[in-house]
């Protein structure tokens, strides 16, 4: 089995998401594509590497990723919303 792994590029790195097949929330630490392969024959697939409210990190495929609900507004936005 190949060690071999990528970090890729998120937008949602280090921001506060939710995984969609488990519904844990917590915040996107990494991208990787990674070979989760146990045999010969290589599989590749990117994982995203949460940490939840524990500390504890977990995986899921990227694709399972979404913004958490209760992202903090930031400052442009909280200015956009006064002018209306």
């Amino acid at each position: 089995m190949s060690e071999c792994y990528e970090y890729v590029p998120h937008r949602l790195l280090r921001r506060r998401v939710r995984d969609i097949a488990s519904g844990v929330e917590g915040v996107l630490m990494a991208v990787i594509n990674e070979n989760v392969s146990d045999t010969g024959i290589e599989r590749w697939i990117e994982l995203a590497y949460i940490r939840g409210a524990s500390g504890r990190e977990f995986t899921t495929a990227a694709t399972n990723v979404v913004p958490a609900h209760d992202q903090p507004r930031t400052a442009s936005s909280r200015r956009d919303r006064r002018g209306a």
